[in-house]
């Protein structure tokens, strides 16, 4: 299995729909695909039309057990979605909870990595949804991840957050083996604003080496998918959004390093 997670410390900038359109685009191609809420939001529970206010069971489950993973746990959690090839671990709004509880609790970090490693069989790839703060839930998906997707609006504001993100990414890397590769990927793109003209300019002057060359652009096709509960390529499989993470895709699997059990 391949995992990968999607994180930025600002909200806004498209980790969801990055997210659901890499998982789409996989599963269109006969891949397995196991999608992982960790956002106390639930924008991607959401999106496939599954309630995180109401939800008796979720990812809030895998915490309950002392950094313990209970066998077949995280399989009991799947959800269904739109697509046949892809499956949800669902969030909750429990888990905006979970910070106040897990101060004395060790090893809640890894409880994400051990649950994928029941799924490890079952699925050829897994992308995690992260929440927008630093805290278990972020440790978690970057603990468990081969590659951290780092979506960033370009606008200025994204900009700070991604300083912050990489802040915390190289502290995360000095307790990993091995540092977790990333790849910041522009999004929201409109060039004809010079905000995002002069933001694109300012990232790829910044992150030379880790800026992915291209952007994934405003495409209200994306909103649209969004409403109808379908991975974007099922809504216009030759949108310009589209079109832009087919590419980022590409690009993705091109560096992606040698698959491991977590």
């Amino acid at each position: 299995m391949k995992v990968w997670a999607v994180a930025n410390q600002k909200g806004g900038v498209g980790k969801t729909t990055s997210s659901i359109a890499l998982a789409g685009l996989l599963a269109d191609a006969g891949k397995r695909v196991v999608i992982v809420d960790l956002d106390p939001h639930g924008s991607m529970t959401s999106y496939f039309g599954h309630d995180p206010d109401t939800l008796e069971h979720s990812v809030f489950d895998l915490f309950l057990h002392q950094g313990g993973v209970p066998e077949g746990l995280p399989r009991s959690l799947l959800l269904p979605t739109s697509h046949e090839n892809i499956s949800l671990l669902p969030s909750s709004t429990a888990l905006a909870t979970l910070e106040r509880q897990s101060p004395g609790q060790n090893g809640l970090g890894l409880v994400v990595a051990k649950s994928l490693a029941q799924l490890w069989e079952d699925f050829d790839h897994a992308i995690i949804d992260s929440p927008p703060l630093l805290g278990v839930l972020m440790v978690n998906a970057l603990a468990a991840s081969q590659q951290l997707v780092i979506p960033v609006q370009t606008e200025f504001l994204a900009v700070k957050g991604l300083e912050r993100m990489v802040n915390t990414l190289n502290m995360i890397n000095r307790s990993r083996k091995q540092a977790l590769p990333y790849l910041i990927v522009p999004t929201l793109f409109d060039r004809r604003t010079q905000a995002s003209l002069n933001t694109l300019r300012m990232l790829r002057d910044a992150y030379p080496t880790q800026l992915w060359q291209a952007y994934v652009p405003v495409d209200t096709k994306l909103r649209d998918a969004s409403r109808a509960g379908v991975v974007p390529s099922r809504n216009d499989a030759n949108s310009r959004g589209v079109i832009a993470y087919r590419a980022l895709l590409k690009q993705l699997l091109a560096t992606q390093p040698a698959s491991q059990v977590a």
